[in-house]
């Protein structure tokens, strides 16, 4: 193991051996990195563990810089780990470069079957004897991690403390079609707030969007189109998103010998605000971390955008209507734009067509959970359905929910130690 130090952290390097299929364990095996940071001055004291699982699917644990955002806070009682979930980060990375190595797209889809949150928390369960002695931890799950919370919850109790969830809690029965019929007025809401904050963006947005389907310009491998700039909304579900996205359109044209054109800033802006190369796992297996018993997701963002028109960049473009951007879908043609996704468009098929996924959650035993849980539930958040995680709020015993308008999707982030503590001080009932 290597250590090394930050200011006011020592960071440890720790690898872990897993099952690929834990049903399994004789079988493949994989590697999963986590890295320990306990406080300077701290590392020879008996500390309760805490885990933390990254939202995503497809993100490796956030790298902090010493004792940045939420880290400091738990530091001060906690030693923690930051794990890369299997396929992310420093864990056997799932990529367009490592995937081949499975062989053909069958086998590349039968692979990453086993990357969902049923998987993850089994990892957890191999890793956590080995750290703690056999003592249950802490989990700290952001948005998909938190999805991976609740699957804990439902299959392994007894390897918990504590649960905090931040903006991840996962309706336990919806199909993705419910969840993107969800998904799409809430991104339109953030859309119209981010035209009346920044009335101009409208013109700026459908000159940008007709420039693009009347050129489609490439940058550095990618298609520069219509629906990839649609994407750019990602951005609003971010506390400072909005922002963002009006200072990347404000520059977005340059007068040229040649007339008006797309700047080389913005175009680079577009293709490295959207690209997939860092976390293809995001795309890859989006849809399916919602897919449950025999029905498959199918492009469910794709398919249920067609009872939006309103998101049909051609038809506003031929109107004189605001060109709505899109967050949190993935789509077909992202598969067809993006060359860290292109060679994975038959594998990202399969597992779209699936109909054999392990149901997730177990109502009963959620029903009947003994763990203290506590979970920020962010109003209105553009990422993940507030009504849905209310009802699961509702679904596990003795869950206490925090619903809050002060932050956005990224609130444990922004918040930091004051989201922390809330949820702290919630699960020890001292508010």
């Amino acid at each position: 193991m290597n250590s090394y130090r930050q200011p006011g952290v020592v960071l440890t390097d720790r690898r872990f051996t897993v099952p690929l299929d834990h049903s399994d364990p004789g079988g493949e095996q994989i590697e999963v990195y986590g890295r320990e940071a306990v406080a300077t001055g701290r590392t020879g004291d008996e500390l309760p563990w805490l885990v933390y699982l990254e939202g995503g699917p497809g993100f490796g644990a956030r790298r902090f810089v010493g004792t940045e955002a939420w880290l400091g806070r738990a530091l001060r009682e906690y030693r923690v780990l930051l794990l890369d979930q299997r396929g992310t980060g420093r864990s056997t990375p799932a990529t367009r470069q490592t995937l081949p190595l499975r062989g053909g797209p069958r086998e590349q889809a039968d692979y990453l079957a086993h990357f969902r949150s049923d998987a993850i928390v089994r990892d957890c369960e191999l890793i956590r004897p080995q750290l703690t002695g056999g003592a249950p931890w802490t989990v700290l799950g952001q948005s998909f991690g938190g999805f991976c919370a609740v699957r804990y919850l439902s299959s392994a109790p007894e390897g918990l403390a504590t649960v905090l969830i931040t903006g991840g809690l996962p309706s336990l029965d919806a199909h993705a079609d419910d969840v993107y019929r969800a998904a799409y007025p809430r991104i339109e809401r953030k859309v119209a707030a981010h035209y009346a904050r920044y009335p101009q963006d409208v013109e700026r947005a459908r000159a940008i969007a007709a420039h693009l389907a009347e050129h489609r310009p490439e940058s550095a491998g990618h298609r520069l189109t219509p629906e990839l700039f649609q994407s750019l909304g990602q951005l609003l579900g971010g506390g400072n998103g909005s922002h963002q996205l009006h200072y990347l359109l404000e520059n977005a044209f340059v007068r040229t010998p040649h007339g008006v054109e797309l700047s080389d800033a913005f175009q680079e802006a577009l293709r490295s605000t959207t690209s997939f190369a860092g976390h293809p796992l995001y795309a890859l297996i989006h849809e399916s971390i919602y897919g449950q018993g025999e029905e498959a997701t199918g492009w469910s963002a794709e398919r249920v955008r067609a009872e939006f028109p309103q998101f049909d960049a051609a038809k506003a473009l031929a109107g004189d209507g605001p060109v709505l951007f899109t967050g949190e879908t993935i789509h077909p043609w992202h598969f067809d734009v993006d060359p860290a996704l292109r060679p994975l468009r038959e594998t990202a098929e399969l597992l779209a067509r699936r109909t054999d996924w392990p149901v997730l959650y177990d109502p009963e035993r959620l029903a009947a959970n003994e763990v203290p849980v506590a979970a920020a539930v962010y109003h209105d958040d553009m990422y993940v359905d507030t009504e849905h995680s209310l009802r699961t709020a509702a679904a596990i015993r003795g869950l206490r929910a925090w619903v809050t308008n002060e932050y956005e999707h990224d609130g444990v982030r922004a918040g930091g130690p004051r989201v922390l503590d809330r949820l702290l001080a919630m699960v020890r009932d001292d508010v």
